[in-house]
């Protein structure tokens, strides 16, 4: 007597379940990326408005150390990078000095006018008068927000803004702002789309 044993069927995956599947992936990652490139965006720009702020700080520092006025301008290198960096109110850039390297994409944009969401409210709650011909933050010998070449005046209750922006991926523009006050406290604030700002530090 013969013994018979059924065989077992190896059963698989359709090729509409495969089509389902992949279809689900591909609406999760559609879902997802965007989001992750934004937070992306945003944490760069983050870091670019804190290397700026720091940037400050120590045009800040140098200018009490050395007794005599500090500014940080815009520039760019021979190769074309644009930078900040750190020299005497007016003076162009020369190799050695304290340089910030900035991605080409980003835009940086001193005083108002830069077109960030909800700005002119944002400028308004800072309780301080902006430098109306957003000239390069500069500090005295003392340390203070001034204006001009040397000796570079302190403007009693006038501080800096420089708004900075990249544009992301997905057609979303974020902002920072670099605050320099009055007293010389330095604050970075980041905002949404909907132009409120928050202080990161």
């Amino acid at each position: 007597m013969q013994d018979y044993t059924p065989q077992k069927k190896h059963q698989g995956f359709t090729l509409l379940e495969l089509l389902i599947v992949i279809a689900m992936i591909m609406i999760l990652g559609a879902l997802a990326v965007p989001k992750m490139v934004t937070a992306v965006n945003d944490i760069s720009l983050r870091y670019v408005a804190s290397d700026l702020s720091g940037l400050l700080q120590s045009a800040r520092m140098q200018a009490v150390r050395t007794n005599t006025a500090t500014s940080t301008m815009a520039g760019t290198l021979p190769a074309g990078t644009p930078i900040y960096y750190i020299a005497a109110p007016g003076v162009a850039y020369a190799a050695g000095d304290t340089i910030l390297t900035l991605n080409p994409n980003v835009t940086v944009w001193r005083g108002p006018g830069s077109g960030a969401p909800g700005e002119a409210a944002f400028l308004a709650s800072l309780n301080f008068a902006i430098d109306p011909a957003a000239d390069p933050p500069s500090f005295s010998a003392r340390g203070l927000p001034c204006i001009g070449a040397a000796p570079c005046n302190p403007i009693l209750g006038q501080g800096f803004v420089m708004f900075v922006s990249h544009p992301g991926i997905v057609g979303n523009i974020p902002w920072a702002a670099v605050v320099v006050n009055p007293s010389a406290h330095i604050q970075v604030w980041t905002s949404d789309a909907n132009g409120n700002w928050i202080q990161r530090d």
